[in-house]
């Protein structure tokens, strides 16, 4: 069951509302994930876990894919007392180690 977090999150995305934290960018070029990937992906992303009062605004863990099927995990926030932009938090590769096979649980 979607959040109310995500819809307005994926709201946003489709309408070019979105920025990459400074975070985002270093995670992500660590994991070889290109951005127009993780915002392509917002539209399919699959909400994994929900912090509607996490201290820095609302935010969502999202399980996601690349343009070559591999899972990435991308969180997706808005900052405390906005509406808009929809933030990309981070975005990684999920370590196999510490996530179900399907990448959705925690182990």
């Amino acid at each position: 069951l979607m959040g109310d977090t995500w819809v307005r999150i994926q709201t946003l995305v489709a309408v070019g509302e979105s920025m990459f934290s400074d975070h985002a960018y270093d995670r992500m070029t660590d994991g070889g994930i290109s951005a127009t990937e993780v915002e392509a992906g917002a539209a399919v992303g699959v909400e994994l876990e929900d912090y509607p009062d996490f201290h820095k605004g609302p935010s969502v863990l999202v399980l996601q894919t690349d343009s070559s099927g591999k899972p990435v995990h991308v969180v997706w926030g808005l900052r405390k007392g906005t509406t808009t932009p929809a933030v990309i938090v981070t975005a990684y590769r999920p370590d196999p180690e510490l996530w179900s096979t399907d990448f959705r649980r925690r182990l």
